[in-house]
C-alpha cells in the first residue's frame, strides 16, 4: 500500500520525508521490523518506542510515525518519513485494519468482556455456532480455534491481541470461510484501542470485579475501559444479577439484552446444562443470549446448551484413587468464591491450593485468603507467578485476611511441591482444587519463565503418591 493510500483519510503532519512510497507493514515494537516498514514508536505502560527508533530503522523502517510534537530529527535520516499523528494507538488500530483490508466488515464478531468468565462464555458460543454448521474461530486467553480445533497460542498469553496481530488474524479467518469470530475483550485491549476498528456485532458485558484496578489507576477507570465496548458494538448483552453492570448498562443507547441466573431475555424455560458450578449455569446463558441475537430461537438453543463442554483449565477434572481434583483458572476473588461454592456444595472435604500473581493488584490478596479459608476444609499457599515480588510477601499479604478462620492453613512456596503435599494428604472422597493458572504453561518468577503445567503436575503428583504407597 502507498503510504499516501493510508493515511488519506486520517490527520497527520509529514516533519519529514515523503508519502509517495510504498510500505508493507506496520508495527509498534522494533523486534518485528521488517523492510519497508511504518514503526509507530508510542508511549506504553512499560517502556517508550521513541527509544527503539534506531532499531527499527536498522531493520528496514522507511517510516516513523508518533503522537509527541517535539522530536528530535537530527538522529533519523532525511529520506525516512517522520508523521506525527494525534492518537498512536488509535492510529495502529486504524492502519492494521486498513492494510488488512477491512476483513472484521466480511465477518460476524461478537465480543465478551468481564473480569471472570471470558473464556468460557466465548467457546461456549463457539460450541454452539459449530453445532449450528458455523464456521467459527475463538480468539482469546487459551489460544487461537478455528472450529474447535486449535491453530496456534495468542503472543505472550494475551487476552486481546494487539490490532496489529488481530488484523492479519481476521484476514486469515475469512480465507479460511470463517463466517462467526468470538474474542475475549479484555479491558487493558479496550483501553489500548485493539479494537477500536474492529466492527462488533455483538457485544456481552458478563461482571466488573476487582482484579484490574490498579492497572487502571482506580475503579472508575477501569469501569471505563470496559464502557469502551458500549460504542463498538451494534448491540450489547448485559448480566443483570451483577448489580454494577446492571447500572451502567442504563448508559447504553441501544437498550440491551439481559440474561440472569433464572432467565435468558426474560425467558425463564429450563435449561439442561451439563456444566458444573452455578457461575457456569450463568455463562452458558450469556452464550444463549448471543445466539438469541443472531436470530436462532430459543427451542433451537435449547438443542445445542445440553453439549456444551467447559475449556482446558476451567474445572477441568481429574480423578485417581478417589480423589476428585479440578485445575481452574480461578485467580479473583469473585472467581474463586463461585467456583469454591459449586465444589463445596458435594459435601466433602476440599483442599484449595492457590497463590496470587505478583505486580498485580494487592488488595485482592486478604480477599482471596478469606475466601479460601470460608470455603476449603484445608487451604495450602503457594506461589503463582510471582514476577519480580517476593514470593512470601505475596503470601504473607494473602494470610492477612485469614485472620479468625480455624481452617487449617498451610504454607509451600513451592508450587510442585504444594500440589503434590495436596494430593499426598487427600483422603478418598476428598476434593483437590488447584487454581490460579488453569491453562497457563509457564511459571513466570523473576526474570525467567518457567515450563509448568497444573494438571500435568496433579498427574505427577498421584505418579509419586501411589510410588510412596507401594514403599509403605
Amino acid at each position: 500500500m502507498l503510504l499516501s493510500e493510508l493515511m488519506k483519510d486520517w490527520p497527520c503532519t509529514v516533519l519529514q520525508g515523503s508519502i509517495r512510497q510504498t510500505i508493507n507493514g506496520i508495527t509498534e515494537s522494533s523486534t518485528t521490523v521488517q523492510k519497508g516498514y511504518v514503526f509507530v514508536a508510542r508511549k506504553g505502560r512499560v517502556q517508550d518506542g521513541m527509544q527503539f527508533i534506531e532499531e527499527a530503522l536498522e531493520k528496514g523502517a522507511n517510516t516513523i510515525v508518533t503522537d509527541r510534537v517535539h522530536i528530535d530529527l537530527s538522529c533519523i535520516p532525511e529520506e525516512i518519513t517522520v508523521l506525527v499523528i494525534p492518537d498512536s494507538s488509535l492510529f495502529i488500530s486504524y492502519a492494521s485494519a486498513m492494510m488488512s483490508g477491512n476483513p472484521a466488515e466480511e465477518l460476524t464478531i461478537i465480543a465478551v468482556t468481564g473480569t471472570n468468565g471470558k473464556t468460557t462464555v466465548s467457546h461456549f458460543i463457539g460450541q454452539m455456532l459449530r453445532a449450528a454448521g458455523k464456521s467459527v474461530a475463538v480468539i482469546g486467553t487459551t489460544g487461537i480455534f478455528v472450529d474447535g480445533k486449535f491453530l496456534a497460542s495468542t503472543e505472550d498469553s494475551m487476552t486481546t491481541m494487539p490490532a496489529e496481530k488481530l488484523h492479519p488474524l481476521l484476514r486469515d479467518c475469512v480465507d479460511r470461510h470463517v463466517t462467526h469470530v468470538v474474542l475475549e475483550a479484555s479491558s487493558l485491549g479496550l483501553y489500548a484501542n485493539r479494537l477500536a476498528h474492529c466492527p462488533i456485532t455483538i457485544g456481552i458485558l458478563l461482571n466488573i470485579g476487582i482484579d484490574h484496578y490498579e492497572e487502571h489507576g482506580g475503579k472508575q477507570q477501569y469501569i471505563n475501559a470496559k464502557k469502551q465496548l458500549f460504542s463498538l458494538a451494534k448491540k450489547m448483552i448485559v448480566n443483570e444479577d451483577d448489580l454494577l453492570c446492571y447500572e451502567i448498562s442504563k448508559e447504553m443507547n441501544v437498550p440491551p439484552m439481559y440474561f440472569g441466573s433464572d432467565h435468558v431475555n426474560g425467558e425463564q424455560g429450563e435449561l439442561v446444562i451439563h456444566v458444573p458450578g452455578k457461575h457456569n449455569n450463568l455463562n452458558a446463558r450469556a452464550a444463549c443470549c448471543a445466539l438469541l441475537l443472531l436470530d436462532y430461537p430459543f427451542c433451537e438453543i435449547q438443542k445445542y446448551v445440553s453439549a456444551l463442554r467447559l475449556p482446558t483449565g476451567r474445572m477441568e477434572k481429574y480423578s485417581q484413587d478417589g480423589i476428585d481434583v479440578y485445575v481452574d483458572y480461578a485467580h479473583t476473588p469473585d472467581a474463586l468464591q463461585v467456583v469454591l461454592e459449586a465444589l463445596r456444595e458435594e459435601g466433602k472435604n476440599v483442599w484449595s491450593v492457590f497463590g496470587c500473581g505478583g505486580d498485580r493488584d494487592h488488595e485482592k490478596r486478604p480477599q482471596m485468603g478469606a475466601i479460601a479459608a470460608h470455603y476449603s476444609s484445608y487451604v495450602i499457599l503457594t506461589s503463582d507467578n510471582p514476577r519480580s515480588e517476593e514470593p512470601a510477601q505475596i503470601i504473607l499479604d494473602i494470610l492477612s485476611g485469614t485472620t479468625g478462620f480455624a481452617t487449617p492453613i498451610d504454607v509451600i512456596i513451592n508450587r510442585r511441591y504444594a500440589i503434590r503435599y495436596a494430593i499426598r494428604k487427600a483422603q478418598y472422597g476428598d476434593i483437590v482444587l488447584v487454581a490460579g493458572k488453569g491453562h497457563e504453561q509457564t511459571q513466570h518468577i523473576g526474570e525467567k519463565i518457567l515450563p509448568f503445567c497444573d494438571m500435568e503436575e496433579v498427574k505427577r503428583a498421584f505418579l509419586d503418591r501411589n510410588h510412596l504407597d507401594e514403599k509403605s
